[in-house]
């Protein structure tokens, strides 16, 4: 199988073969940002978990930026689109994520597991849930259900 950094020089060999200036942006950016995780002294290596958590952390800046610029109306509709963009192409190389109805199902077990029913334990219901499965569930969304659960 082959790495992210294998699967990203791919990408950009494609990209350049096609003159697509967006993807071949997205990964001169990551490539960059893993540069400089790597430069940083912290005796980090290359490899998939690192590439993983660089496009994890720009995924998550640019998801967070989209209401933001959408927000702008007409003048920031470019900038919506290449965030989308650019979360799309970031969401190709990271592990899938649970989505609502798993974690729904997810999220209920636990709560039937440990005994949690009140919205006074959200905060345990949540801590349970992203301690063993933070990689598998977007936070956002396990706060919604954990909320819903714990309410009805």
């Amino acid at each position: 199988m082959s790495t992210i950094r294998d699967r990203m020089e791919e990408a950009l060999r494609t990209a350049r073969r096609e003159g697509d200036v967006r993807t071949r942006n997205v990964i001169g950016m990551l490539k960059n940002m893993v540069l400089v995780e790597l430069k940083a002294g912290k005796g980090v290596e290359e490899d998939d978990a690192l590439w993983t958590k660089v496009i994890a952390a720009y995924a998550k800046q640019v998801k967070k930026s989209i209401p933001e610029l959408e927000k702008a109306g007409e003048r920031g509709k470019e900038a919506v689109e290449e965030a989308r963009f650019e979360l799309s192409f970031c969401e190709r190389f990271l592990p899938r994520k649970l989505d609502e109805t798993e974690t729904r199902a997810l999220v209920e077990a636990i709560a039937a597991r440990e005994g949690l029913c009140s919205p006074k334990d959200l905060g345990r219901l949540m801590g349970l849930v992203m301690k063993d499965h933070k990689d598998e569930v977007d936070g956002a969304v396990v706060r919604a259900v954990a909320q819903s659960v714990l309410s009805g």
